[in-house]
């Protein structure tokens, strides 16, 4: 039994989040709504994958691995990172327990108590709170209406700051960063000492040639962080299998926060992660056409209601859209979870996330278009009617 005083004692680190933090609290949704909110594929894991977690296991791959990631998977994933601009031995990998593990060692890693850190957004929510937790200061800088970087904007920003956080392509908005806009970057960073965290979940799920990744980018060479994961792409969300590729001294400090807080990844996991680069192609790319067939339909559904407007997304899942009427984001968001569909407010990704909301297109074609009928009845005037 916790006493009540022992039950109102919390650290710094857990008030400021409490005290900051966007994201949504949570809640039972009604009976018979319709889910446009989460940021998970609506796919099983390719079988492929799951045969080999279960051979792993048969196999006995049921021990500690290697603190610092699964060496093959390591090598694997060099490979198709930088293979160009680094041996493919593995030691620029870090692998983690998903994404957010390494956004939390990467961010412990690199930044101090007090030091500030820039977000361009609207951006994914989370990064907030991991540098709250660690005592950093979050400084938020609009991306511009097309959704792309305010280079000089974020360079005068970033010029006594730790780092800058990128979401490419972006959550919640969808769009991809230009190749441009990173390379003009990296030309104002200089002199700079701040990191460049490049979040690249969703780089695999992508409508167009026009995804460039920030480690690819030669004005910012020395001073990025890339993150990615297995979530998305190969619908992998319940796995937690993600990495970072950066320098070899940077991935070394990487891991030992890592490991330090969360001790090995899962091995039977690793190995069916190595199965996924090397065999799930086709199933990668049957989730992809999915998700180009369900985008066009986004496009067309938001494009029927004249209180709304949208930039069609570049990547990832998801479609940012603004409103015209005179509400909150979170009110808006509430009010059409009463109408029975669920989306995110904007305001939870950013100051000038307010006036959007947030639809993923991670469900069924059935599901969204039920879902943009509703959203449509409700800005359409009270007469809404489930």
């Amino acid at each position: 039994m916790i006493s009540d005083e022992a039950a109102t004692i919390y650290s710094a680190a857990v008030e400021r989040i409490v005290q900051t933090s966007r994201r949504p609290k949570g809640g039972a949704p009604r009976d018979g709504s319709v889910a446009l909110s989460m940021g998970e594929p609506n796919f099983d894991t390719p079988p492929v994958v799951v045969e080999a977690m279960h051979q792993a296991l048969l196999d006995g791959v049921t021990h500690y691995g290697d603190l610092n990631g699964d060496v093959e998977l390591r090598q694997a994933l060099a490979a198709i990172h930088c293979a160009e601009t680094s041996p493919a031995n593995g030691r620029n990998i870090s692998v983690t327990h998903g994404a957010s593990a390494a956004l939390a060692a990467v961010l412990t890693a690199v930044v101090d108590p007090g030091s500030r850190v820039v977000i361009p957004e609207p951006s994914y929510s989370l990064y907030q709170d991991l540098l709250q937790m660690i005592g950093a200061q979050p400084v938020f800088v609009p991306l511009t209406k097309d959704n792309q970087l305010d280079v000089p904007a974020v360079a005068a920003a970033a010029v006594d700051a730790a780092a800058v956080i990128l979401c490419n392509p972006g959550n919640p908005t969808g769009a991809v960063l230009s190749a441009e806009s990173l390379h003009l970057l990296g030309r104002e960073l200089a002199g700079s000492g701040a990191v460049v965290i490049s979040d690249e979940a969703y780089s695999g799920i992508v409508y167009n040639d026009s995804f460039v990744s920030a480690r690819d980018v030669k004005s910012l060479s020395g001073r990025v962080v890339v993150i990615n994961t297995f979530s998305k792409t190969y619908a992998m969300t319940g796995w937690r299998l993600g990495y970072t590729v950066t320098s070899e001294e940077l991935a070394a400090r990487i891991s030992l926060v890592h490991r330090t807080l969360n001790g090995a990844v899962n091995s039977a996991v690793q190995r069916a992660g190595l199965v996924a680069l090397r065999q799930a192609g086709s199933d990668v790319e049957h989730m992809l056409n999915a998700y180009r067939i369900r985008r066009e339909r986004v496009i067309e559904l938001a494009a029927e209601i004249p209180e709304v407007t949208m930039s069609d997304p570049e990547g990832a899942f998801y479609a940012f859209i603004r409103y015209d009427i005179d509400k909150p984001a979170q009110t808006v968001a509430e009010e059409l979870a009463e109408k029975g569909v669920l989306v995110r407010a904007g305001s939870e990704y950013g100051p000038s996330g307010e006036g959007a909301i947030r639809i993923s297109f991670a469900a069924s074609l059935r599901d969204i278009e039920e879902g943009f009928r509703r959203i449509r009845d409700y800005f359409a005037g009270p007469g809404f009617q489930l």
